[in-house]
This record gives structure tokens, sequence and C-alpha cells, in this order.
């Protein structure tokens, strides 16, 4: 062989192992990259849910409350939803719960009608219970309904967020008189909602009652009941802290 053939060979086969070794340094690194990003989202949302827990507890509390959420990166916002009670005739009460929400990776989470849901559609949990259960005698239904009830506007950004939530939790009970009832609360996370009313004795179905696009998990009590209806007004304020 060509003393100068075989040293441009050898050149040439330098040259396509940089190439391949840069190549890969750079899916590694992209990999890597992906990988700390999908941790650093976990996180956030982990830390965001238990804040959801500790900040609304409005079952429990009364007057003024302060919390501060903290993220890396994403969005705290609200969205309008309603808890709805209904008897055979229809809609008996409306109550604009709404949920606040926090968005940043596949895994959103929502504190809506009382409870705290992590997850998607087709991938969701509850971490928290809705306020929402019968007696044991099963003469009653006690639904408790947390409204946001929030001011102030949507808070993001990147690099680290503090937003600050206050409320100012008042109560005011309803008895409703002995009838068959339902009880029914907007979510998009519906199999969750569903879960939680079938284990404690309801049946469900799944419906979207006005027609505004976002279903309903509707659960029906069996037999007649009183039904207490607990509004819990948080008066919430969210802005940048």
């Amino acid at each position: 062989m060509n003393p100068d053939t075989s040293a441009q060979s050898h050149v040439v086969g330098v040259v396509l192992l940089l190439g391949l070794t840069v190549v890969a340094l750079g899916g590694l690194t992209a990999v890597v990259g992906s990988v700390v990003d999908g941790h650093t989202t976990t996180a956030d949302e982990a830390r965001v849910a238990d804040t959801f827990e500790t900040a609304f507890r409005p079952v429990e509390q009364t007057d003024h409350q302060t919390a501060r959420v903290r993220f890396t990166e994403g969005r705290l916002t609200t969205a309008e939803r309603e808890l709805r009670v209904l008897n055979d005739s229809g809609v008996r009460r409306t109550v604009p719960v709404d949920a606040m929400v926090y968005e940043s990776g596949d895994t959103p989470v929502r504190f809506l009608a009382g409870s705290v849901v992590r997850g998607t559609a087709g991938n969701a949990w509850l971490e928290t219970d809705p306020p929402v259960t019968a007696t044991r005698d099963d003469t009653a239904v006690i639904v408790g309904a947390p409204l946001v009830n929030a001011s102030g506007g949507t808070v993001s950004g990147t690099g680290g967020v503090s937003a600050g939530i206050r409320q100012n939790v008042s109560h005011e009970r309803e008895r409703l008189p002995t009838d068959n009832y339902s009880v029914a609360i907007e979510t998009e996370t519906p199999r969750p909602f569903t879960e939680y009313f079938q284990r404690v004795g309801a049946t469900t179905r799944v419906r979207d009652i006005d027609g505004d696009g976002v279903q309903s998990v509707v659960a029906t009590f069996p037999g007649r009941r009183t039904l207490y209806l607990v509004r819990h007004d948080m008066r919430t304020e969210v802005g940048h802290g």
C-alpha cells in the first residue's frame, strides 16, 4: 500500500472517530439535560402539591391565612369550575368553587373542590380527597364546597418563582330537605373523582352538565337523605411574593 494513502486513511479514520465522539457526547448531553429538567419539574410538582395540601385547608381554617408557593418555573393560575347539587328535578344549587392550577411539565397540580389532584386526564390521582361523604346511617350527605374565590392575576416565570397566597376564610352551612341527591364536580380529570365517590358508596356517571366542554363527575347517593351544603369561602389573593 502507498504510504501516503495509508496516512490519509489514518487521518480520515481519526476524523470520523472524533466526529462520532462529538455526536455521541452531544446526544448524551441532551439526555442528561432532559433528565435534569424532568427531575426539576417533578420536584416542582411535588413541592406545589405539598404546599396546596398544607395551605388550602378551608374546612379546618377560619379568618386570615397566608402561604407561599415556590417553583423553579411554570405558571400558577385559576380555572372556572363548579360544584352542583342535583335531585330528580334537576340542579338545586350551583357553587363556583373554581380551581387553583399549577402547570409546568406533564403533570399539572390542581386544588379543586377541597382536593389536591395531580396528573392529566389519562393518568391522574388524588393527593387529598374531596370533603364530600355520607353518614354511616345513610340518612345524610355532607358536601364541603371550598370556594377559591381568587383575585389577582397569573403568576409565572423561570429561574425561581415565589407566589404569595393570602386567604380570609369564612363558612356558611345550608340544610337541604330530605330528597334523592347527587353531587357533581366539574373536572378535567374525572377518573380519580369517580373512584373516590364509588368508595364512599355512590354510583357515578360523567357528563357535561352546562355544555361548556368541561365534564362533571356526578355522584348519586342511594336513598332519600338530608343534604348539608357547607360553603368554605377562601377569598384568595394570589400575587408575586
